[in-house]
């Protein structure tokens, strides 16, 4: 197998992104077979198809990179790369960019998920196609593998991606026939992630983005930063503690991150705190998430002065 999977540089990572992809590649990189080839990639091109400023981009990569270390993904292992170091990889795109139907770019609707996102709007609908830029509309074609990867992991709201990659291998392999297909079709592996909401507005993903540094936990924060956000979480004044995403957001959100701190269900967590308050909850979720954090917390450190 090939293994290929990417992530953004957007700089130090909050923890969302460490329980939606790194833990899941450094569970990937333990169990993969010897003969595996893992490949992570930190994908600038991809970052460019909104604006960056250059020298914060640069030193966003530089940080991504040593965050991938510090959780522990092994060069000996593992090979980390930086995508825009690649320039085979967007003449390629070029290349399938003049073999791609326009009506499979429409049908891929995260170009609208990425815009709210750097604009902090509130939902997908407050984005249109008037600031719509063509790198970012044919974003899903610079998704196409170069690595000659077989399997990708990734969460299910970039599936569709993969089934497009699937598609333009096919649509280049017919139009360039040889002995043997150029590209293999990469599978599509399901990368399960938590879903973590921002701890001041539960009704929105975790980001960077937002405003409020207080909404969102990053690597770098120390335990007393990590006890404070946490104490500050928005929650709810009825009595007791359950498990109700609809209802109950911010309760919820603190019980999927001390589910996910301590590998439980959320479930059975919910049940041994459902006699106890929000006091009790924020505190022990606190405490878990300094305990998961406070390794690579210290790795990166040590990385970052060298």
């Amino acid at each position: 197998r090939v293994v290929l999977s990417g992530i953004q540089p957007t700089g130090i990572p909050h923890f969302g992104n460490y329980l939606g992809v790194f833990s899941n590649w450094v569970k990937l990189q333990k169990t993969a077979e010897p003969a595996d080839t893992l490949l992570f990639s930190i994908v600038g091109w991809h970052a460019l198809t909104l604006p960056q400023d250059p020298a914060a981009l640069r030193s966003a990569k530089d940080d991504m990179l040593a965050t991938l270390l510090a959780i522990g993904l092994d060069p000996e292992r593992s090979i980390l790369f930086h995508q825009d170091h690649n320039l085979h990889h967007v003449e390629l795109c070029w290349i399938l960019n003049c073999l791609t139907p326009v009506g499979k770019l429409r049908r891929m609707t995260t170009w609208k998920s990425r815009l709210a996102t750097s604009r902090n709007a509130g939902s997908e609908d407050e984005v249109d196609e008037s600031l719509l830029n063509s790198a970012l509309f044919t974003y899903p074609v610079l998704q196409l593998r170069t690595y000659s990867a077989t399997h990708v992991p990734v969460g299910e709201d970039q599936q569709q991606y993969i089934e497009l990659t699937r598609d333009l291998a096919e649509i280049f392999n017919r139009a360039f026939p040889g002995q043997n297909p150029l590209f293999p079709l990469p599978m599509y592996v399901h990368a399960p992630s938590k879903r973590i909401l921002s701890l001041r507005d539960p009704t929105s993903k975790m980001s960077k983005s937002s405003p409020d540094a207080a909404s969102r936990i990053l690597l770098t924060d120390s335990a007393s930063e990590i006890k404070s956000k946490i104490r500050a979480a928005v929650t709810d004044s009825i009595p007791g503690i359950s498990y109700d995403p609809v209802h109950r957001p911010g309760t919820s959100n603190l019980l999927t991150i001390l589910a996910a701190c301590t590998e439980s269900d959320v479930q059975d967590v919910a049940r041994t705190y459902s006699s106890r308050g929000h006091g009790r909850l924020k505190s022990d979720v606190a405490d878990a998430v300094e305990e998961l954090l406070k390794g690579p917390r210290s790795e990166l450190e040590r990385i970052r002065r060298e």
